[in-house]
This record gives structure tokens, C-alpha cells and sequence, in this order.
């Protein structure tokens, strides 16, 4: 006998119409737009612009030399005042340096006094943790610094310092007070 149908096509009736349900329940599935993400993707690609702006052209860089000319001071080098012969207040040096005018004023401490005789006396601390003695008219600090008044809380000296823009030399009082 000649078979047209294969096997398993007479299947039992229940079985077939199991399939069939669950065939147009996919079916039925699948078909609708009425959905909120399918809205929202439609409407999603409106608002887009599809060209974007060149970016802009840039320039060569060319390089210039700084003060080619010659005419400007170099920012990274101090600048040397010229001396002004005429003005009256100027600091000998030519003099020998006293020890306490190797530091600066700012690192020197006072940390005490005692008579002599009749003279005061002002201990100095230096950074290199030495005892030093002053007087009034001894040097203190890199700025031609001079002993003006030793008391119990305080050095008073007058400094001569050289203005960087005039070169004149200017007189300022400076102080260094008792640490305890």
C-alpha cells in the first residue's frame, strides 16, 4: 500500500486541537501596535537631527621667541637696581661682616639677655643652634641690620634696605622679640 500522509499525521483529535490553539494564540499575540514602547521608539527618532556640525578649522601654531628684540628683562632673573650715588643713606661695605649677618633676620631668635657691666647683652639663637652675643651697634640679618635698643622683650635694629625700581636706599625698623 501506497502511503500519501506521513505517520504521525493521524494524530488523536485532542492533540491537534491543542496545536491549533496554541497557534493562534502566538499568532494573536504578535500583531498589535498599541504599545507604549512601540510609541515611544517611534516617536523617540523624531526629535533627532541627523547632521552634526563640522568641528571648527584649527589654527597652526607658530611660535614667537620672547623678547626677540631685546628689549624686555627676563622674568626668571632678578633685577640689579642701579646704586644712586647721591642719596645720604647708604651701608658701609666695605666693613668685615659680623657673624649673625650670614642669616636672615627672620631665622635668628632672641632667647635672652644679661649685663656686662654696664652693657646689655641680647643672646641670639642661630639656625645652626649657636649662642650669640649683641650690642646696641652690632649687625644682625642680610639687610645691613644695626642694634638700635636691646630690652628684656625685644631687639630693635634699623635695617638699610635698596628699593628694587629706584635704588634708593630707604631705612626700616625691624624687631625680633623674646622667645620663650
Amino acid at each position: 500500500m501506497i502511503k500519501i500522509f506521513p505517520n504521525n499525521f493521524y494524530r488523536p483529535l485532542h492533540i491537534n486541537i491543542l496545536m491549533l490553539i496554541v497557534v493562534l494564540f502566538l499568532v494573536s499575540c504578535g500583531g498589535g501596535k498599541g504599545d507604549d514602547l512601540d510609541k515611544f521608539i517611534e516617536d523617540a527618532g523624531k526629535d533627532m537631527r541627523t547632521e552634526v556640525e563640522p568641528l571648527p578649522v584649527v589654527k597652526q601654531y607658530v611660535p614667537i621667541e620672547y623678547n626677540a628684540d631685546g628689549t624686555l628683562n627676563d622674568p626668571f632673573k632678578p633685577r640689579k637696581a642701579l646704586a644712586n650715588q647721591s642719596s645720604s643713606l647708604q651701608p658701609d661695605q666695605k666693613r668685615p661682616k659680623e657673624p649673625l649677618e650670614a642669616f636672615p633676620l627672620t631665622s635668628l631668635k632672641y632667647v635672652g639677655s644679661l649685663f656686662q657691666g654696664k652693657i646689655k647683652y641680647a643672646l641670639i639663637k642661630t639656625p645652626e643652634n649657636t649662642i650669640q652675643q649683641v650690642k646696641i651697634g652690632n649687625y644682625m640679618g642680610q639687610s645691613y641690620g644695626i642694634v638700635t635698643d636691646v630690652t628684656d622683650s625685644a631687639i630693635q635694629l634699623k635695617e638699610i634696605v635698596q628699593d628694587d625700581m629706584t635704588g634708593d636706599w630707604t631705612a626700616r625698623n625691624a624687631s625680633i622679640n623674646l622667645q620663650e
